[in-house]
């Protein structure tokens, strides 16, 4: 919404202020200004000039060697011109040397075929207007400077002060449950609020005498439902002629384009008091009937822009005795608009349905500064203060004779919406501490009422509906800034839950391990479990099916992860990416027991690799890595030969305590194939709400260590298929206390040991927090160890 500062202040005696004080002050109170902007502020050095005579150029058949003044007491202008309307005497804007025009033009001394030309004379579309800002202009020439027009005549007057360009434009940006600030008037009463002034409303007074139009016209709304008023005065001897320059001013810089004076008078009312109006053809009329109905189906109508359209029953028309002559609140018909041989005029005022409009406008695809007003829902009472005031300025500007009386058919309700008068309730929801006496002048300046503890809410504010309404009013004028800040009692803190703390870090740890996150759809075929080689007895193939798929194969939510990093792993490097880390922590979905029972979601971390630097031991170590962050100190880890979608010796079971916590392994080459990966890949699968369970979140740290600790180093000799795994925790169960940190420096199978036996060697680091290590300790812990690997079948190296 465009509001002319000029047109403001003639509702509000606003105070002189720089313009970003009135911007900021308007928008603390609610009313968002979006940007502002000076009529004419592309131009300077443009001044009233002149012509004292002319002459042809001697080397042109069309340019013409003008003397040009703009000061009686200074030598006159010698400016070259190619336009070909000029006379002595015209006055004419001037445009000096250094001067600019709009488009960021300058205009400098020259010569033209070698004569001096000391500025220009300027065209109406060089000063950024049209025709219809002056129309006794024209496009093609020099412009004309006339008193018809309303320009002042003064040689070296800035031509902003001749034309009037000296108005500034404030766009608002108003929400939709505002239909009141669609209007001048209605952003004058938030001015007037604001800057807490009083506000200057107009009575339209009309004289009338040309008749009584009461009888004239036969009007019936047949649509109570989508029309509460519709109301008719009607004017004789209609005048058509343009609008004089105070009205073409305020028009052009609220945005809308002069046309004549009655079609700028409906424009004029539509913008002050943010009524849409229209204007019918009396002659046009047929039996001097106006009915407002629903369209019948099939009924078409011709609007004003020359389009056909096709009508259907929930649609609102207006309509004579045989046709249509509007699409009601939207535009009018073109059998029904004003002509050059218009005498007489039917002025429309009406009401209607917000929802109603807004989908026949949709519908027809035709989107007007009248139907974008009534969609949002306007005021009723409204209407007749709206076509008074057109009436009003049809004998100001002299465009006809007004006849007597109102044509009205009223359904409307005029009872004002309550709202209890709560000012305690006001001052707990705020926070605030205002008097309500305070409140109570803020609501009266809005125009409220108020009935004992009821508070009457004017019908141009349908927004107010509640008391967080009224708080909402009460605030934004007693001042967002004057209510301190307060911590809200009860709210919660901004911080993350537990869970999501512990799946943060899970994230932040994979992508530090160097994993990119992916994201995969939930369903997927049930062929994919065939893919990964699940047996058909498996009970993870039963699972939730789609009732309304995308297609067969998206048709089952998945049980497993596996075939959704494979499907993406297989795009990566088959689009010959080298190599690749991906991870995805989402939910697979399990069958819960019972025909109506929601599956449970349970959220899983895969991550699968492959490429060059990526093998069994990179998954191993990336998942101790992310153990080791989330303090989960009882995992162990096994080999398994039953996976069926893993490598039968490349394949390893994950457990915490008694708890399963996932699996890691080489994919399963079948498998791989299956996918298009024709390389080796590997992935390791965690069931997350066992990784929490045995997660600790608070960590214990010790001091740095008093006492020297002791080293040694064991080879052992054992059978090939004992994991090196099973030697570790003899080790740790024999050392018990002592041991600090063990590490596996060498596994050796060859010539120098039996057949089917390998030698394995530990680092061993053993300490006491309390004392020195004696080598009695030492050994009677070597012992204990050695205990602990004869039962697995593990002897000294000799």
């Amino acid at each position: 919404m465009n509001l002319s500062m000029r047109w403001l202040k003639e509702f509000v005696d606003l105070p002189p202020m720089p313009l970003r004080q009135f911007t900021e002050s308007i928008t603390l109170s609610g009313s968002k200004v979006e940007s502002w902007s000076t009529e004419g502020e592309e131009i300077s050095k443009v001044v009233v000039g002149k012509v004292l005579s002319l002459e042809r150029h001697p080397d042109s058949d069309h340019l013409w060697i003008t003397k040009t003044t703009v000061n009686e007491n200074e030598e006159p202008l010698q400016i070259v011109t190619g336009a070909q309307n000029l006379k002595v005497g015209d006055y004419v804007p001037v445009a000096l040397h250094g001067s600019t025009l709009p488009g960021g033009k300058k205009i400098k001394r020259g010569k033209l075929r070698g004569v001096a030309s000391n500025g220009m004379l300027c065209g109406i579309a060089e000063l950024g207007l049209t025709t219809h800002d002056f129309p006794s202009t024209i496009e093609d020439g020099i412009m004309v400077l006339t008193e018809t027009d309303g320009c002042k005549l003064q040689l070296g007057m800035d031509i902003h002060e001749a034309l009037g360009l000296n108005d500034t434009t404030v766009a608002f940006e108003i929400t939709s449950n505002r239909p009141d600030c669609f209007s001048v008037i209605g952003l004058a009463r938030e001015a007037a609020a604001t800057f807490h002034l009083p506000l200057k409303l107009h009575t339209p007074v009309v004289k009338g005498g040309a008749g009584d139009c009461t009888g004239l016209l036969d009007v019936k709304i047949e649509a109570p439902d989508l029309c509460s008023i519709y109301t008719n005065r009607v004017v004789k001897n209609v005048r058509v002629k343009p609008s004089p320059l105070w009205m073409r001013e305020r028009l052009r810089a609220m945005g809308v384009r002069p046309i004549n004076n009655i079609v700028d008078i409906t424009n004029y009312v539509m913008l002050e008091y943010g009524q849409p109006m229209h204007a019918f053809d009396l002659e046009s009329v047929q039996d001097r009937t106006i009915r407002i109905r629903h369209a019948k189906p099939g009924e078409t109508i011709t609007t004003l822009d020359g389009d056909k359209h096709t009508l259907t029953e929930k649609q609102l028309v207006i309509t004579d005795s045989s046709k249509p002559m509007a699409i009601a609140g939207v535009m009018g018909g073109e059998n029904s608009g004003i002509t050059d041989n218009t005498t007489t005029i039917v002025f429309e005022s009406a009401c209607f349905s917000g929802p109603s409009i807004r989908t026949t406008a949709r519908d027809q695809s035709l989107r007007t500064e009248a139907s974008g007003r009534y969609e949002k829902g306007l005021d009723p009472n409204n209407c007749i203060p709206a076509i008074n005031r057109a009436c009003e300025l049809v004998e100001m500007l002299d465009a006809g004779d007004v006849m007597d009386g109102i044509i009205v058919d009223d359904h409307s309700s005029k009872e004002k919406h309550r709202i209890r008068f709560e000012p305690d309730w006001t001052n707990r929801f705020l926070h605030t501490d205002i008097a309500p006496e305070m409140m109570k002048k803020i609501l009266l300046k809005l125009e409220c009422e108020f009935d004992g503890d009821d508070i009457l809410v004017p019908t141009f504010r349908p927004d107010l509906e509640h008391k967080a309404d009224i708080a909402e009013e009460v605030a934004r004028f007693y001042g967002y800034n004057s209510i301190q800040s307060k911590k809200l009692p009860g709210g919660a803190e901004g911080v993350l839950t537990p869970k999501q703390h512990f799946l943060r870090t899970v994230h932040n740890e994979m992508q530090a391990l160097g994993a990119d996150e992916i994201m995969s759809y939930s369903f997927i075929s049930p062929k994919e479990y065939d893919k990964i080689l699940m047996p058909a007895n498996d009970p993870l193939r039963t699972s939730v099916t789609l009732r309304n798929p995308l297609g067969e194969d998206t048709s089952i939510m998945r049980t497993v992860l596996l075939p959704s990093v494979l499907q993406i792993l297989s795009r990566n490097y088959n689009n010959r990416n080298p190599q690749a880390c991906l991870y995805e922590l989402a939910n697979v979905y399990l069958p819960a027991d019972g025909p109506d029972a929601l599956p449970e979601e349970r959220p899983t971390l895969i991550c699968g690799m492959y490429g060059e630097g990526y093998d069994f031991f990179t998954a191993k170590g990336m998942v101790e890595t992310l153990l080791a962050k989330l303090c989960v100190d009882d995992w162990d880890i096994t080999a398994c030969k039953d996976a069926c979608s893993y490598h039968p010796g490349r394949c390893a079971k994950l457990s915490a305590g008694e708890d399963t916590l996932g699996i890691l392994g080489e994919v399963h080459p079948t498998a791989a194939e299956n996918y298009s990966l024709d390389t080796r890949v590997y992935t390791f699968t965690l069931d997350v709400p066992v990784l929490r369970k045995h997660a600790h979140t608070q960590h214990t740290y010790r001091t740095l260590p008093k006492f020297p600790a002791v080293t040694r180093d064991l080879a052992l000799i054992c059978d090939a298929e004992v994991p090196v795994g099973d030697l570790e925790k003899a080790i740790r169960r024999g050392a018990g206390k002592l041991l600090e940190t063990i590490s596996v420096f060498d596994v050796y199978r060859g010539e120098q040991i039996s057949r089917g036996k390998k030698s394995v060697a530990f680092s061993l680091v053993l300490r006491s927090p309390d004392t020195t290590l004696t080598d009695e300790q030492i050994n009677s812990s070597l012992h204990r160890i050695m205990k602990e690997l004869e039962k697995i079948g593990a002897a000294l190296r000799e």
